[in-house]
């Protein structure tokens, strides 16, 4: 798979609008192991062959809360669905499923998906669309969910939701756009997230990170590694981090960001470290808002004909967690546009 400490200038902020592979991995987790007895709900079957393990970078590979890993749902039938009420079913089921997307469903509202799934979208036109996905609830856990290759698109709130304390989650090689409010939010004490080799497109608010000021149950949570994204021409939250720490902003891509690129907040911890920003005049803010300020350390970023990014204080390293290895970034906008998005995986 194609897989700083003292403040610069800072420059003038826009005013945010109201709401509305080659990486080495700690450990090699079994994505998806599919069951040759697979209960199938449509005429379409899912790929018949258990696929090689994929390992997953950052953050979802840390063996922590009684979870080796991110594994979803290895070891459960594999489902194709092809209706709402189907994906509502299984992704609410208990125990291991994995859940294969086919074509594009329509649903409204937020479908919750509980502990160890893999939600996979089928070719390159597994959609959902109309609502979004939220990994658990304040009596069902998500924990263990894997989502890949799925187009987003239209949801009425969130794309995907990461909340309620869920843990081990790995979202990877989809396509966001168009939604109503963020395209994929993590708070409410989540924790452990891997955002990988994702498209974000036609939208203001990209990545929330963090529920509001003042919701401090996030601190010593949310540790989220995004890397291999690409941000283009979303307006802002790329992510926008309260409390965190440490978040790993690593190798994504930057295009044309009209309001800025990161920004941390409520004393996170971010290191933004090998990513390119093209035309995107706020790459990096300390504090954003009424927001009080984060601690950023930026490192071996490139700034194409972008403005000069803002860095404070000190941030833990992501390194004394999982091993990673760090792309040049000048050859990141190639790699992250080959890469990333859905239909790249063979499925």
């Amino acid at each position: 798979m194609p897989p700083g400490t003292a403040p610069s200038s800072s420059p003038a902020r826009a005013p945010e609008p109201p709401a509305r592979r080659r990486t080495v991995p700690t450990s090699v987790i079994a994505v998806v192991a599919l069951l040759t007895a697979a209960v199938v709900t449509s005429p379409v079957a899912p790929p018949a062959q258990a696929r090689a393990a994929e390992p997953v970078t950052g953050f979802a590979s840390v063996n922590a809360y009684g979870q080796n890993g991110t594994t979803g749902g290895a070891g459960g039938p594999s489902v194709t669905v092809t209706t709402a009420a189907q994906l509502k079913d299984y992704a609410g089921r208990p125990g291991p499923y994995v859940l294969w997307i086919s074509g594009s469903i329509r649903i409204s509202d937020m479908i919750t998906v509980v502990a160890h799934k893999s939600i996979l979208g089928l070719g390159s036109t597994a959609e959902i669309t109309g609502g979004g996905l939220q990994l658990g609830s304040t009596t069902r856990p998500g924990n263990n969910v894997i989502i890949r290759n799925i187009r987003f698109t239209g949801a009425e709130d969130d794309s995907i939701s990461v909340t309620n304390k869920a843990h081990h989650v790995w979202i990877d090689h989809n396509d966001f756009s168009a939604g109503t409010d963020g395209l994929l939010d993590i708070k409410r004490e989540s924790d452990l997230v891997t955002v990988s080799w994702n498209t974000f497109h036609h939208h203001s608010k990209a990545l929330l990170l963090g529920h509001s000021d003042t919701y401090t149950a996030d601190i010593g949570k949310l540790r989220v590694t995004y890397h291999h994204n690409f941000f283009d021409g979303t307006d802002q939250r790329h992510p926008r981090v309260r409390f965190a720490e440490p978040v790993h902003v690593f190798n994504n891509y930057y295009r044309n960001n009209a309001l800025y690129g990161v920004a941390s907040t409520e004393n996170a911890g971010v290191l933004v470290e090998g990513n390119y920003f093209e035309n995107v005049a706020h790459p990096v803010h300390v504090g954003y808002a009424e927001s009080e300020p984060g601690r950023v350390v930026e490192r071996r970023n490139i700034y194409d004909r972008s403005g000069v990014p803002e860095a404070m204080g000190t941030v833990v390293e992501p390194a004394t967690y999982y091993a990673y290895a760090l792309d040049d970034p000048a050859t990141v906008p190639a790699t992250v546009q080959a890469g990333a998005g859905v239909g790249k995986l063979g499925y």
